[in-house]
């Protein structure tokens, strides 16, 4: 999906740093809107359907973890958080609310525009070619509609848990490490602690597993990863 057709939704009570992400974000093509509240931030994006929203975490009235629980009860709009905050436990506790990612004040702008450029691409891929349908155990994934599927119901899922699950799924019995799946997910994994793979683990187990603290379909490997489970194990726990 090119710049041009979607809009970003910046939600931040500092109009000079508003202003300016604004700025560099339409220098690359995009189309942007502005609140310096968490209620405007929050109509605004349930009414205009941005194509990603920029978050800050500190904000009058409703603030940014709010909004981002809010939101993602409803939809799978990728979120940037951003934030003067940068204990690790403000960044798992974003990432546990359904953040694609993290950016902490201040900030490089050129740098910014290219995390949202980043998270655009891992949730949109631009051009790629139409993929197979995964079905497995009851859960189907639908890579052309970007849809997820558990016995015939559709699943809501954030672009990170979507991402998660589609990679997971298309090599049943492969474990992948946890630093393997956050170098896909994240341009600079270096600033994002490996513990967000098992915040995203434990929402998709939540959405997807029947019991999840005995899943059928992401098999954890202790002191390495995770797996999805092959074919005839997921088949038979369903049964």
């Amino acid at each position: 999906m090119s710049p041009t057709q979607l809009s970003v939704l910046i939600v931040e009570d500092d109009p000079n740093t508003a202003n300016l992400v604004a700025t560099y974000l339409q220098r690359e093509g995009f189309a942007t809107l502005i609140e310096n509240d968490g209620e405007r931030g929050l109509l605004t994006a349930q009414l205009r359907h941005p194509g990603l929203v920029i978050l800050d975490l500190m904000l009058p009235g409703i603030d940014g973890l709010e909004i981002c629980k809010r939101l993602r009860a409803t939809s799978d709009v990728p979120i940037l958080m951003l934030t003067a905050r940068e204990e690790e436990i403000d960044r798992v506790l974003g990432f546990s609310l359904g953040a694609d990612d993290y950016v902490v004040k201040p900030f490089s702008p050129r740098e910014l525009v290219e995390r949202v450029k980043a998270i655009l691409r891992r949730v949109r891929p631009p051009g790629s070619k139409p993929e197979a349908v995964f079905r497995q155990g009851g859960l189907t994934l639908d890579p052309q509609k970007h849809r997820v599927s558990l016995r015939g119901e559709e699943v809501s899922l954030t672009g990170s848990e979507y991402k998660l699950l589609q990679t997971l799924m298309a090599a049943p019995g492969r474990v992948f490490s946890r630093s393997e799946l956050l170098s896909r997910f994240y341009d600079n994994e270096d600033a994002v602690v490996e513990r967000v793979i098992d915040v995203h683990v434990n929402k998709l187990r939540q959405k997807i597993e029947t019991d999840p603290a005995h899943p059928r379909y992401i098999e954890t490997v202790r002191g390495f990863g995770y797996r999805f489970a092959e074919s005839d194990t997921a088949e038979e726990r369903w049964q």
